[in-house]
């Protein structure tokens, strides 16, 4: 910096020059010390370089060599290692395969099942297949469409199950009345079974009674497993009336699509979708079963079809309700009974009152028994039908007395009031057999004799014990206690009499032209039938086993029945009588001022009093026996005489002091005392 500041630069040039010149020859001198050992180290150097010449050509020459034995190692290797690479591709492929393989079997089992319509086992694959195989390949497109199409697969089971069970639902609807007439059968069978047991303790049946075939049927059931394959909804089976074993009323259905539905839904979660839409389908087929057609109360058979089909719905009820858990509990079943109790106590309620027939109505009960006796063979309360059963009774009876009452009305219309004439013994007995009649003076007579009552009189009797055995049968199998079934037989009975019987006798009576021979028979007819009452007393006490001296017995109104009836005969007797005075007195033609008297008691009057006479003597020679002549024909005979001449007396007195009779002469008068003289002779 010095330099460049002064002004001495040339200088320093110079300065710098002889310091060159100076290291310069101490170069040259250090150089000419060491001259010869750098001659000789050169021409080392020179001798090395021929020798390294000659190493270059050598190596140059094994470089060679060498590089034309590597070509035919490296393509060697090359291949080597391209089948290395091949091999590590086969290995990772068979690996891969290895883990796609099961899935895409799975995936085959699958269709093959959702084919085959398995559903159920389809379900089970489709599980495995989502949770086990797919997520070990889950990178694979192919696996993404697997899993893509998982849930649209599942709605697929969902529809195709639900529709087994609607096949299933619409075929029991179908069929419940078949599956209903094998239970009613089993229950038939069984009560006969019970029927021969109670009567010979000591024989055990060969056959199973209904609880043991409800368990075995249930036991097969369970032995079923729901993974069945097999969608069928009824099982075909024929009608065999002439075998002794009816089929349960389970071996007739297949429940293994409600099975199968229910395990589907329940492993997809949707089990409550699924009970929901079961009790939903069912209550709606109930209402239709419960539903009677119009014309059911016409035949048997029209009331018979409509509880087998209400059977038929319970009985699959109850075993779905033991078979399966949760689609339909207790308290469904229950509801489902209550509305199916009321909704068939009104429709019976209603049919039955137009039945008019008392053999159908009887069929009817018997149905109804047997209908009742079928689903308390299940469980379910049925107090109320046999309620029903007691009212359905009073209607029975009411039919009874209807059909009765056209009996009787043939039976008097028919009858020709005369006494009845036996030509032998056999007739005799006969008679005596049908109605309760002891005579020893009758007895003792030679034939041809006569009983003193006319046919009606055994008619009647044996018709009313038609009508208390009629009363019996209905009484049947009602669970009802013997008072409670004498009770109801003397009522019903009573009814007979007081109203039936008594109506027909008294519209005999009453009727035009009836004669007094015809009336007089009726009052020796109904004393026999009068006294024939004890002996229905004891009948009825025969077939209900209840004694008369029973508390609460209802006594028999027979007695007054025949009373009344016996007392409007009379009434009618005497009516009659004063009816013909009436039609002679309208003969009776007085001169009230005739100057003499006749000679004789008017016409009309002798023709009265022969008429009377006449009349008398059928009640002084009525046939019988000597209690019946003497008491109630001589009694009615001096009644009706007592009564024919006070009416008379009457009669003739109005005669004398009519208003139309202004004046009369004392020879009128004559005459008028000759009329009363000769009705006092």
């Amino acid at each position: 910096r010095s330099v460049y500041d002064g002004e001495e630069h040339g200088r320093f040039m110079e300065k710098l020059e002889a310091r060159i010149r100076n290291h310069d020859r101490e170069i040259e001198k250090m150089c000419n010390f060491h001259y010869q050992g750098f001659v000789d180290s050169i021409t080392e150097l020179l001798k090395v370089r021929g020798e390294a010449q000659k190493l270059k050509n050598q190596v140059t020459d094994t470089n060679r060599k060498l590089q034309n034995e590597g070509k035919e190692l490296i393509i060697a290797m090359e291949e080597l290692k391209q089948c290395r690479l091949q091999q590590r591709n086969i290995s990772a492929t068979v690996d891969k395969l290895t883990l796609c393989l099961p899935v895409l079997e799975m995936y085959s089992k699958l269709r093959e099942q959702m084919k085959s319509k398995r559903h159920y086992p389809a379900l089970k694959t489709l599980e495995h297949l989502e949770h086990t195989y797919l997520p070990q390949v889950s990178h694979y497109r192919f696996c993404k469409i697997m899993v893509d199409n998982i849930p649209k697969l599942r709605e697929e089971i969902k529809e195709v199950s639900m529709s087994d069970l609607k096949d299933f639902l619409e075929s029991i609807r179908k069929h419940s009345d078949k599956i209903g007439e094998t239970a009613m059968k089993q229950a038939q069978q069984q009560r006969n079974l019970d029927n021969i047991v109670s009567q010979h303790p000591r024989i055990s049946g060969g056959k199973k009674s209904k609880k043991e075939l409800s368990a075995s049927s249930d036991l097969e059931v369970k032995n079923t497993s729901p993974m069945s394959e097999q969608d069928s909804g009824i099982l075909d089976v024929e009608d065999e009336d002439e075998d002794d074993e009816v089929p349960g009323a389970q071996d007739l259905v297949d429940f293994s699509p409600v099975y199968r539905c229910l395990h589907i839904y329940s492993v997809l979660g949707a089990q409550e979708t699924f009970e929901n839409y079961y009790r939903k389908q069912r209550r709606k087929q109930a209402r239709l079963v419960l539903q009677p057609p119009s014309n059911m109360h016409e035949t048997l058979d029209g009331y018979r079809k409509y509880f087998n089909q209400i059977v038929g719905f319970f009985v699959v009820e109850d075993h779905i309700l033991h078979t399966t858990q949760g689609l339909v509990n207790r308290a469904y079943i229950d509801e489902l009974w209550e509305m199916a109790l009321s909704k068939t106590i009104a429709a019976l309620r209603t049919h039955s009152s137009y039945c008019s027939d008392p053999s159908l109505v009887l069929d009817l009960k018997n149905l109804i028994v047997l209908f009742a006796d079928t689903l308390q063979g299940y469980g379910f309360p049925v107090n109320q039908l046999f309620d029903m059963l007691l009212e359905i009774q009073d209607q029975y009876s009411e039919t009874l007395l209807k059909k009765w009452s056209g009996v009787f009305r043939n039976i008097l219309d028919s009858d020709n009031y005369s006494p009845i004439p036996v030509t032998n013994e056999e007739v005799y007995k006969k008679i005596v057999g049908q109605f309760p009649f002891q005579d020893a003076e009758l007895e003792k007579q030679p034939f041809p004799k006569k009983f003193p009552f006319s046919e009606f009189v055994p008619k009647v009797y044996n018709q009313i014990k038609e009508f208390i055995y009629a009363c019996l049968k209905f009484s049947e199998d009602l669970h009802l206690s013997s008072t409670e079934v004498d009770d109801m037989i003397r009522k019903s009975t009573n009814l007979l009499l007081t109203r039936t019987l008594s109506n027909s006798l008294q519209n005999v009576i009453k009727r035009k032209n009836v004669g007094l021979t015809e009336l007089v028979q009726i009052i020796i007819n109904t004393t026999h039938l009068e006294k024939s009452c004890k002996f229905l007393e004891e009948f009825i006490t025969n077939i209900t086993n209840v004694l008369p001296e029973t508390v609460h017995t209802t006594k028999l109104y027979g007695t007054t029945t025949f009373k009344d009836a016996r007392h409007a005969a009379e009434e009618e007797i005497y009516t009659n009588l004063n009816q013909k005075i009436d039609q002679f007195l309208q003969l009776a033609d007085y001169d009230w001022m005739a100057m003499e008297p006749g000679s004789k008691a008017s016409d009309y009057l002798v023709d009265l009093i022969g008429f009377l006479r006449s009349t008398f003597a059928v009640f002084t020679h009525l046939p019988g026996d000597v209690d019946v002549h003497s008491t109630m024909s001589g009694k009615v005979a001096q009644t009706a005489c007592m009564s024919a001449c006070k009416h008379l007396s009457t009669s003739l007195m109005q005669l004398l002091l009519e208003a139309e009779v202004r004046q009369l002469t004392l020879g009128a008068l004559q005459q008028f005392n000759l009329d009363v003289e000769e009705c006092e002779r």
